[in-house]
């Protein structure tokens, strides 16, 4: 598996054929994703057979936003089956990338521990002091393709998601669950303060 190769192809890709509107599902994001899934993987006791496992699935589990951003995670899927054989990857581990790709449409369906790491490496930032701004950066997203949402009702929209959410591993729970409880807290401070009481 060459997955320094893998790397370089995904993210210039990505960078190339991206639309202009996509600012949260971005290189940038693939490459956080990657990297906070190596780094819970390795906590996690994952091998290093099983993290090249899960580093091609972080690189491909956006990837088909560069064709259609509704059903992205199945177009994901699709190219990570036409591109990794060349980069060294047998028919079993694709079909194990794919389905740890599928694993992070929402709602997440993780069974494996890799889909578990890749599901919380996922949704890693909201956990995290650069909630808000990366937050931001999805509703402009949202607004680029059509999907405007007013602030109030955008802070509402993720206040409910931050409650439902749950991190899938001993490790994400014990580095991001504190944090984003204050970030929810935070949230439901501006609904009070500002949103509900307008």
């Amino acid at each position: 598996m060459n997955l320094k190769s893998l790397t370089e192809f995904v993210i210039e890709k990505m960078k190339r054929e991206l639309p202009k509107t996509v600012v949260y599902h971005s290189s940038d994001h693939t490459v956080d994703v990657h990297d906070a899934a190596v780094r819970l993987g390795k906590l996690e006791g994952l091998d290093e057979y099983e993290i090249s496992l899960l580093r091609a699935a972080a690189l491909f589990h956006d990837f088909g936003i560069t064709m259609d951003f509704e059903d992205h995670e199945r177009i994901s899927a699709m190219y990570a089956r036409e591109y990794l054989p060349s980069f060294g990857f047998n028919d079993n581990e694709i079909a194990i990338v794919e389905k740890m790709i599928m694993s992070t449409r929402l709602p997440q369906t993780a069974e494996t521990l890799a889909e578990k790491v890749l599901c919380d490496a996922d949704l890693d930032y909201l956990g995290r002091a650069d909630f808000f701004v990366i937050a931001q950066k999805l509703r402009l997203e949202w607004e680029l393709l059509g999907k405007k949402v007013e602030l109030c009702d955008w802070y509402v929209l993720q206040m409910d998601f931050l409650k439902a959410h749950k991190y899938h591993t001993p490790s994400a729970i014990e580095l991001r669950n504190k944090r984003k409880l204050q970030n929810l807290q935070e949230i439901e401070n501006l609904c009070i303060k500002g949103c509900l009481r307008a």
